[in-house]
């Protein structure tokens, strides 16, 4: 299933380049809203989420489930 914007999508993992106070908040809450598209790599899309305490960061899909 693609990832579009609006959805609601729940982290199923987390990389080491994420802050510290957002692994916090997904270890609490790990479902947010996909807000944006960001190119990563030049071959790569990754998804800018917004969680529920309004923090926000990327991710590549393979770290996102659909909900």
């Amino acid at each position: 299933m693609a990832i579009e914007i609006g959805q609601k999508v729940k982290v199923r993992r987390i990389r080491e380049r994420i802050p510290a106070d957002v692994v916090q908040q997904l270890k609490q809450n790990p479902y947010g809203t996909v807000k944006d598209y960001k190119m990563v790599d030049g071959s790569g899309v990754g998804f800018v989420v917004q969680l529920n305490n309004n923090l926000s960061t990327w991710f590549f899909e393979d770290e996102l489930e659909a909900t």
